[in-house]
């Protein structure tokens, strides 16, 4: 994935237009324009596209941050020059308020299942004996997780906190009892038969 493809995929999501995206930006101190911001976000073969470096994507998860979580005191964090889906992964991850848990949910709803050991493992630092490398994967299952947690809005069951998929039980009605009496007629007799109990079907 490229920084467009991240890009297009945030603004879907949480449906910012234009105007929104570059007040995004301003509030990191990124300055922008919404011609800019419209060449980003058009396809690679247009001949308006424009590509959207690092530390424009930078820039943008910063804001992005503060928008969602507020701005912080002291100075702004400087837009790295240099960025990695480990690094991308770990700013969606502070701008949304997710927790270990909240993190593997949306995972679960891109049906992509992972234990908190191998997700901590991209939170790390490079060096770390336990790091691992965000693949392209990884971050698509988890954009489309985002997606589909704060824009498609899905049953709350499907994020449930033993990440499994449980199908609902089905319950059929019961069928009511009725109880008949038959008389049975016999020649030169006026007796009738005893009570019998016949179940009626169900509605189909």
């Amino acid at each position: 994935m490229n920084n467009n493809d991240i890009l297009r995929r945030l603004r879907y999501t949480f449906d910012f237009n234009d105007a929104k995206m570059v007040t995004i930006c301003a509030l990191a101190e990124l300055s922008v324009t919404k011609e800019q911001v419209h060449g980003w976000l058009k396809k690679d073969d247009d001949n308006e596209f424009l590509a959207c470096s690092d530390s424009e994507l930078a820039g943008f998860l910063n804001g992005l941050i503060i928008e969602k979580r507020g701005k912080k005191e002291g100075a702004l964090p400087e837009a790295e020059t240099y960025l990695n889906n480990n690094m991308i992964f770990r700013k969606l991850k502070i701008a949304m308020n997710l927790q270990a848990e909240d993190v593997l949910a949306v995972m679960q709803l891109a049906d992509l299942r992972m234990s908190k050991h191998e997700l901590s493992a991209f939170f790390r630092k490079p060096g770390h004996k336990h790091y691992r490398k965000c693949q392209d994967q990884i971050m698509r299952n988890f954009l489309k997780g985002l997606q589909l947690k704060y824009r498609d809005n899905p049953p709350l069951e499907q994020a449930s906190a033993t990440f499994k998929k449980e199908s609902a039980p089905v319950n059929k009605a019961s069928a009511p009892v009725k109880k008949a009496s038959t008389p049975i007629k016999k020649a030169g007799s006026s007796v009738k038969a005893k009570s019998v109990w016949t179940q009626q079907k169900p509605r189909s």
